[in-house]
This record gives C-alpha cells, structure tokens and sequence, in this order.
C-alpha cells in the first residue's frame, strides 16, 4: 500500500493568450528549478489547455490537486493573487469571475460523475491585464511568476512536510 501523499499541480489556461498563461509560466518555472531543485517524486508538473476530461485525467487519484489559473475582474487588481481551498466533497465552483471558473465547474462534475475527484482542490487565481491572442505574459505578470512559484512551492512543501513551518503566501 502506497501511503505517500500525490499532488498534481497544474497551469491552467494558455500560452497563446498573453496573461491567461500565467498558470503554464508558474510551471515552466518549477521544471526549471527542478533540475538543480528537484520536486518530491510525489508532485507531478502539468499543464492543462482548458479541456475538462484532461483535468479529469491529470487530477484522477491524487490527493491534492493545485491549479493555477488566470482570473479577470472589473475593476481588476493586475497581479493580485487569491487562493481558494476545497474539499471536493459537495464542492461547486462560481462559472464567473475567472476565465476557467466553467472549465473547473465542468471538470469537477465530470469529475463527480466518473468518480474521479481529487481528494481536495487548491486554486492560485491570479488577476491578468491581457488576454488578447498572442505569446507572453504582460509585464506585471512576467514580474511575479518567480514570486508566485516560490509560494507554491512552499505550500507543496507544507503539504508534503506537515511539521514544516511555511505559512500561506496569499489569501
């Protein structure tokens, strides 16, 4: 019996629409440290275009599953981070206020629905300015990726080191 806790961490949304990649730069940035830094085994990088069978399939049986999105509100706080937890048990996502609040709803009932949810759900929603087609993320975005990783990080650590003393980085 495997009692090793997994976590899938995954960006969610797409490297061709400006800000709504912020999700897949805080991932490109994890594989990265990865090779000096390497991740526990039991934490695995993916990133997801927005389609809810993958996310379905990339958080089946796992844990915990961290998603970081883009997410836009008028009027907005560019780069302002909020983080939300769940139990997926009887959980239901608002389909507004972020790009992929329907995606994550979508998912998560296919999810009830094939028994298939992960044990809980942590989302890192990060305020964009652009979402306009196009590579790269906006200034204030590009600025915080480094930032933002190194939270998640922590909390991964957290997660998988239960008497480490690594606080929340955001609300």
């Amino acid at each position: 019996m495997d009692l090793r806790t997994r976590i899938a961490l995954i960006g969610l949304g797409s490297d061709s629409r400006r800000d709504d990649g912020v999700g897949w730069g805080v991932v490109d940035a994890l594989r990265e440290r990865a090779v000096e830094r390497p991740l526990p085994p039991e934490v695995e990088l993916e990133t997801c275009n927005g389609e809810p069978p993958r996310l379905v399939g990339l958080w089946h049986d796992v844990d915990l599953a961290v998603v970081v999105t883009s997410a836009h509100a008028y009027p907005g706080e560019p780069g302002r981070v909020v983080r939300r937890e769940f139990d997926t048990d009887g959980l239901s996502l608002p389909a507004t206020g972020e790009p992929h609040g329907r995606v994550l709803s979508e998912a998560l009932e296919l999810s009830r629905l094939l028994g298939r949810l992960p044990g809980r759900l942590m989302v890192y929603a990060v305020q964009g300015v652009d979402s306009s087609l196009g590579t790269g993320l906006s200034p204030t975005l590009a600025a915080m990726v480094e930032s933002l990783a190194d939270c998640v990080e922590q909390e991964l650590v957290r997660e998988l080191t239960p008497a480490a003393t690594v606080g929340p980085c955001h609300s």
